[in-house]
């Protein structure tokens, strides 16, 4: 994956406008505030929320 620094600094999630973390690994920019994690494709980073994959809710595998 390879996006410009410098529009990774004001990207910001299209849903809740939280900051945005890297993924390389897996090729996606994660919002940890709304749990979506959007696709990068051809080094293009897709901000749609319908295209956005839901991520796992930590606290459902907590120990309780």
């Amino acid at each position: 994956m390879n996006l410009d620094p410098a529009l990774l600094e004001i990207l910001v999630c299209p849903q809740c406008r939280s900051t945005l973390f890297v993924d390389a690994d897996a090729d996606e920019l994660v919002c940890n505030a709304c749990a979506l994690a959007y696709p990068v494709r051809d080094d293009i980073a897709i901000m749609l929320v319908d295209e956005a994959r839901s991520l796992p809710d930590p606290a459902a595998n907590a120990p309780g």
